[in-house]
């Protein structure tokens, strides 16, 4: 019968997965096992057509297993659709940094990432940086950990700082962009020039998520067909409710999510 094993088309004459997988030499103790986007750890039946992905422990694959094994993950049709977009994240502090590893992780195909700033000492408590990058320009320290998490993502980096001058020219090719600044006024600054200067881009851009209140509050708004707003819209950082880590955390993840609904075309957010 005709399957796919690590993303090349194969014939076998085995009937489970166990077989099929000793068949292509891969040691069942030593291997992970996907059928069909399933992770199993059970000698199931195998049928004309299955996918089926087998990933060595410990073992770097190369590039078309690599992204065979993503889209058996994330299935076919989703990993296809987030490997053919772009996505550009503007601001990688606590919420842009956790958004463009998120992506990455999820395999978009390029990400434009866009900070004019370096990685200091304060940054550490909710940012996805390390005391090693510390002094380097953000957008360096973070492709640097994407190429550890996913050395196939397009990562195009402009350290600047984004104004009304360079908006249009710095975005004009991204289909999709976060909004993840600090400052009120560059947020309004960037969701203003695109929304006039740019018909046919996404913004997910974010507002309120400080301090310690409830997770739940956090929610993902659809403003406009193609404006989203992700957060509590109140909670502002000011003296006695500073930015932290896991409220951060969690509006990166509704924004990097909103991101990846856009892009499977689930606009009822």
């Amino acid at each position: 019968m005709k399957i796919k094993i690590n993303g090349k088309k194969t014939e076998t004459n085995q009937s489970t997965l166990f077989s099929a997988a000793a068949e292509f030499g891969c040691n069942k103790p030593n291997t992970v096992a996907i059928i069909n986007g399933f992770q199993t750890s059970k000698d199931v039946d195998i049928k004309e057509n299955d996918e089926i992905v087998l990933i060595e422990k410990g073992k770097m694959p190369d590039k078309d297993e690599f992204e065979a094994m993503l889209s058996a993950r994330h299935t076919p049709k989703v990993y296809e659709a987030a490997k053919n977009s772009r996505v550009a994240v503007a601001g990688l502090g606590g919420l842009g940094s956790n958004i463009a590893l998120m992506l990455a992780r999820t395999g978009i195909g390029t990400l434009h990432l866009i900070d004019f700033d370096v990685v200091e000492p304060s940054n550490l408590n909710r940012q996805q940086y390390m005391i090693r990058h510390l002094g380097m320009n953000k957008t360096d320290a973070l492709k640097e950990q994407i190429m550890q998490i996913n050395p196939y993502v397009n990562v195009i980096c402009d350290c600047k700082k984004v104004d009304d001058k360079n908006c249009a020219e710095l975005f004009k090719n991204d289909e999709i962009v976060c909004e993840a600044f600090d400052n009120p006024e560059a947020k309004a600054m960037l969701v203003n020039n695109l929304l006039e200067n740019k018909s046919d881009v996404f913004i997910v851009a974010a507002s309120g998520m400080a301090g310690y209140e409830k997770s739940n509050s956090i929610t993902t708004k659809k403003i406009t067909d193609r404006f989203y707003v992700c957060g509590d819209g109140t909670n502002e950082a000011k003296q006695g409710r500073g930015l932290m880590s896991p409220r951060v955390t969690i509006c990166a993840a509704h924004q990097a999510n909103a991101v990846l609904r856009i892009i499977l075309k689930e606009f009822d957010v």
